[in-house]
């Protein structure tokens, strides 16, 4: 099998550290497949995941992939989550393959597929988004 047929069998994520606002801290922007599947969920006026939480100064946040799974709130509607849900997924890793699954969504939304990533290409998009969220808080 060659790396495009590889690739195919994989979603792909992209991590990116959105700087804090008026109303939320630093929240993480994620894109799989380029689709910011928080944004989609949670609609206009809701949060993502807080950035502290995901990426913190020591040690792992809670969407690094382990063999132990564990539920991972990505985000909630503005009403909040005891109101309307939470989206949510269970992250996994199995070998060379992290799996985000069991997803549940706030209200009425439809539940998110479930998602296979590479593992290298998971923990580099961890560490990458890591590195820049330290950097943006870090003094020059």
């Amino acid at each position: 099998m060659t790396s495009s047929q590889d690739d195919q069998m994989f979603n792909r994520v992209e991590v990116k550290v959105l700087p804090p606002g008026r109303r939320w801290a630093a929240r993480l922007q994620l894109r799989i497949d380029g689709e910011d599947v928080v944004a989609d969920a949670v609609g206009a006026g809701g949060r993502g995941l807080l950035a502290d939480e995901a990426l913190p100064a020591t040690g792992h946040g809670s969407l690094w992939a382990t063999g132990k799974g564990r539920r991972v709130v990505l985000g909630e509607p503005e009403c909040t989550g005891g109101c309307c849900g939470f989206l949510s997924v269970f992250v996994q890793r199995h070998g060379g393959i992290v799996e985000w699954s069991y997803g549940q969504m706030p209200g009425d939304e439809p539940r998110l597929p479930d998602f296979h990533f590479d593992a290298d290409q998971y923990d580099a998009a961890m560490a990458r988004s890591s590195a820049d969220r330290w950097q943006q808080v870090s003094p020059e």
